[in-house]
C-alpha cells in the first residue's frame, strides 16, 4: 500500500480532531443585573458593564446583535441559566502546540479547547496517537487549591522529591489543575527543581477550565504553535497556564470564571484510565486501596 504523504496525514489528523471534539459557548443571554436603566440600542451599560450568568460581558458574547438591549431578556428574569439548557456545541478551533516563553527558557506543550463531556475513549485515543503519550503504569492526581499558598522549605523539598521520583520509576502521569497558582504551581516548581537531571519525560497533564485561562485569544486556531506569556495580570481574575506542564485538555462549559465541570471531565479520564490495565493507587491518611488514581496532595480551593 502507497504511504500517505506527509501534508494529508496532516490534513486528517486536523479533520478529525475538529469532527470529534466540541467546544461550548453560550447561546442564551441572561443578564445577573436587573439593575434598570434607560436603556438604548447599542447601549454601551449593557455590552460592556453588565454580565451574563455564564460569566461573560454581554458584549463579548459570539454572534451579539450590537443593537441588544437589556429589555430583550424580558421574561427570563427569573429562568435559572444553565450549561445544558444555555450553551451550544461546535468543532473545537483551539488545539495545537504551546511554546511558553518562560524567562530564558521556552517550554512546549500539547492542548486542545474541549468540552466538559467529551468522549473519554476519543481523549485517550488524542493522547496516545497524535500526542504520542505513553499509556501510563500509575496516574498520581493531584489535587488542591486554586488559592497561592506557602509551603515550608523542607516540606516542599520532600514533596519535589517524591512525586518526581514516582513518576521517573513508575511511568506514571501526574495529573493536575494545570494552572499558575495554588497546589498545580508547586508541582511545577517540583518539575523544574528536577528537570536538569530528570531520567525520563514526565508527562504532566493540566486540566484546567477554559473560562479561566488569561490570554485564551493567544491560543485559538487549528493544529497552530503559538508563544503564550505565563506573566500574571494583577488587575485579572483569570490565570496563567503553568509552563512545566507538558499537556493541557481545557475543559470548556461555556463560562468563564467559574469552576466546577472541569473536575467532572478529570475524575471520568481518571476513572477511565484506571480501567486500562494500569496499576493506579489512591494514597489517602495512611490506607491504600487499588484501581484508583493516587491523591499525593490536597490543598484548599
Amino acid at each position: 500500500m502507497k504511504e500517505q504523504p506527509v501534508l494529508e496525514r496532516l490534513q486528517s489528523q486536523k479533520s478529525w480532531i475538529k469532527g470529534v471534539f466540541d467546544k461550548r459557548e453560550c447561546s442564551t443571554i441572561i443578564p445577573s443585573s436587573k439593575n434598570p436603566h434607560r436603556c438604548i440600542p447599542v447601549c454601551q451599560v449593557c455590552q460592556n458593564l453588565i454580565r451574563c450568568y455564564c460569566g461573560r460581558l454581554i458584549g463579548d458574547h459570539a454572534g451579539i446583535d450590537y443593537s441588544w438591549t437589556i429589555s430583550a431578556a424580558k421574561g427570563k428574569e427569573s429562568e435559572q441559566w444553565s450549561v445544558e439548557k444555555h450553551t451550544t456545541k461546535s468543532p473545537t478551533d483551539t488545539f495545537g502546540t504551546i511554546n511558553f516563553q518562560d524567562g530564558e527558557h521556552t517550554h512546549h506543550a500539547k492542548y486542545i479547547r474541549t468540552s466538559y463531556d467529551t468522549k473519554l475513549d476519543h481523549l485517550l485515543h488524542l493522547m496516545l496517537k497524535e500526542w504520542k503519550m505513553e499509556l501510563p503504569k500509575l496516574v498520581i492526581s493531584v489535587h488542591g487549591g486554586i488559592q497561592n499558598f506557602t509551603m515550608p522549605s523542607k516540606f516542599k523539598e520532600i514533596f519535589s522529591q517524591g512525586l518526581v521520583k514516582a513518576a521517573e520509576t513508575t511511568g506514571a502521569w501526574i495529573i493536575t489543575e494545570g494552572i499558575n497558582t495554588g497546589v498545580s504551581k508547586h508541582v511545577g516548581d517540583a518539575l523544574k527543581s528536577h528537570s536538569s537531571h530528570s531520567l525520563r519525560k514526565i508527562w504532566t497533564v493540566g486540566i484546567p477550565p477554559w473560562g479561566v485561562i488569561e490570554n485564551q485569544r493567544d491560543l485559538i486556531g487549528k493544529d497552530v504553535v503559538c508563544l503564550y506569556q505565563t506573566l500574571d495580570n494583577p488587575l485579572s481574575k483569570l490565570t496563567t497556564l503553568n509552563s512545566m506542564h507538558s499537556h493541557f485538555i481545557l475543559s470548556d462549559d461555556g463560562t468563564v470564571g467559574k469552576y466546577g465541570n472541569e473536575m467532572k471531565l478529570r475524575r471520568n479520564l481518571e476513572k477511565y484510565l484506571s480501567l486500562q490495565k494500569i496499576h493506579c493507587r489512591e494514597y489517602h491518611r495512611g490506607s491504600v486501596t487499588g484501581r484508583r488514581p493516587a491523591e499525593v496532595f490536597h490543598g484548599l480551593r
